[in-house]
């Protein structure tokens, strides 16, 4: 299994205007050990942990995005199309009780509550760059766990090729949703061998803490290597199917969102070059690294493809 390859906890600036040292550290659950260790420049044991703990490597000397920006400046048309505006507007959002419905081409359909998803699937910390197709990014500090695991808890057939994700559709709590704009509910999808990937995760919290509405409560999935639009918010359904589904802004503008949406900088979009990216907290624009700098990790899923094609 390809292991987390983020951002080293020696080269991030912890929040502090909004968890001290104390609390920082009790947030890091199943890598607080490596966490430190890595601090003090020392290369945590992983071998022989089951499961293994991530190692979190530096790619960059990013630092950490503060919990105000990442819960202050982000995309769901669900509830508004201003990005400056989604966590007022979502600050009534009710993520409790929840289902998360799995099934399709699977031995095992199941569908959980998100306390049993939490009890099953203890989180880890994940330090991933999260980049959006409109050429910004931030840092963040994700607790969750590999999709995988829930995957496995539900055994794909061998016809399953593809899991399809689905948000809640509730109009009274997510007023766009009433728009005829778009075609509600919000869908994405990925390959399995991607859906597999260690790196690929379901988050439940961030900043040690649950996710906020704004930002997808109370289970959204993490897949750092794509644009953010894959990464879909809220989930109550996945599903296993056979063939590639139809998702969200490949279906509103086919010429301008593909399926795969990998960060590439040598792919322009349409209206604009992805060739850089503004960091959020940040004055000067920096490069966009290939595959969101994921590309050790990632590469191998992609050989022989022509990602300007399959964008």
């Amino acid at each position: 299994m390809v292991k987390s390859k983020s951002i080293k906890s020696s080269e991030i600036t912890p929040e502090s205007l909004y968890l001290n040292r104390r609390d920082f550290m009790k947030s890091l659950t199943l890598v607080g050990t490596s966490v430190l260790l890595a601090a003090c420049g020392i290369k945590p044991v992983t071998e022989g942990v089951n499961p293994p703990v991530p190692t979190l490597v530096a790619q960059g000397g990013d630092t950490l995005t503060s919990y105000e920006n990442i819960t202050s400046y982000n995309n769901y048309y669900e509830f508004t199309l201003d990005k400056t505006q989604v966590a007022k507007e979502a600050s009534q959002f009710q993520s409790s009780p929840w289902q998360l419905e799995v099934y399709g081409l699977v031995n095992k359909p199941k569908t959980y509550t998100i306390d049993e998803i939490l009890e099953k699937f203890p989180a880890e910390e994940r330090i991933y760059r999260l980049r959006c197709v409109e050429a910004w990014s931030i840092v963040i500090p994700w607790q969750g766990f590999s999709l995988v695991k829930i995957l496995n808890d539900v055994e794909p057939l061998a016809s399953a090729k593809f899991v399809r994700f689905e948000t809640i559709f509730t109009p009274d709590q997510m007023p766009e949703q009433k728009s005829g704009l778009y075609p509600w509910p919000y869908q994405e999808g990925l390959r399995l061998d991607e859906a597999r990937h260690d790196l690929t995760i379901l988050a439940t919290g961030l900043y040690g803490k649950p996710l906020p509405p704004q930002d997808g409560a109370p289970i959204r999935l993490v897949v750092p290597w794509k644009y953010g639009f894959k990464s879909i918010k809220s989930i109550v359904k996945i599903e296993l199917v056979s063939e590639q589904p139809a998702t969200f802004w490949s279906t509103v503008v086919p010429s301008e969102y593909g399926f795969y949406a990998n960060v590439n900088p040598n792919a322009s979009h349409p209206r604009w070059s992805q060739a850089t990216e503004r960091r959020i907290g940040e004055t000067a624009p920096r490069p966009t690294l290939m595959f969101n700098g994921y590309e050790e990790d990632v590469a191998d899923l992609y050989v022989n493809m022509d990602l300007n094609v399959n964008y």
